[in-house]
């Protein structure tokens, strides 16, 4: 009759297993996890805002790589303007434009000699540089010049005196009178 409070103590000692908390998957996801209608709404907007965000975020990376890929051209050409602006500056150098002008145009100051030396085995035929040296290479190889010294016949001064007298003393041929007077 000692039923209620009074407890027996057991003499054999039981080892009860604990519960485990693992349990299958689908306990611990149906436990945790309960199909409300607020879940579904939520997860419903956030498959929306994946779809309606994914391409403004697509179209935003195109637009950060155009922007790199404008500003790497910006930078380029500042550089240049930069190097543009060094070569106005060299050529306001009057000493820089004497020297250009004896290199590229062999240009002398008037008392000087200038003397062209070309190799012992006469003009380089391979030079391709749009030098002076190219250039009469290419005319060395197509004939167009002599190997010889000549002098002209004609005075150039007087060819020149006599163009200009006839073309101020002839008069215009009208193609209407010389027609009919035929």
């Amino acid at each position: 009759m000692a039923r209620y409070g009074s407890k027996k103590k057991s003499t054999r000692s039981v080892t009860a297993r604990p519960q485990s908390k693992v349990g299958t998957v689908r306990e611990r996801v149906s436990t945790r996890f309960s199909w409300t209608p607020a879940t579904m709404i939520t997860i419903g907007l956030m498959v929306f805002s994946v779809f309606t965000l994914a391409p403004k975020i697509g179209e935003y990376f195109t637009m950060q790589t155009q922007i790199a890929q404008l500003q790497a051209k910006i930078d380029k050409a500042k550089k240049n303007l930069e190097d543009i602006t060094a070569e106005k500056k060299r050529w306001d150098d009057p000493v820089y434009i004497r020297a250009q002008a004896r290199d590229r145009l062999f240009y002398v100051v008037p008392g000087e000699i200038s003397y062209l030396v070309l190799d012992a085995d006469g003009l380089n035929l391979s030079d391709t540089s749009g030098t002076v040296g190219a250039m009469l290479a290419a005319k060395k190889n197509s004939g167009d010049f002599s190997q010889s010294i000549g002098t002209t016949k004609k005075d150039w001064a007087k060819g020149l005196l006599q163009s200009v007298i006839q073309a101020g003393l002839d008069q215009p041929v009208n193609k209407d009178k010389s027609s009919a007077n035929k």
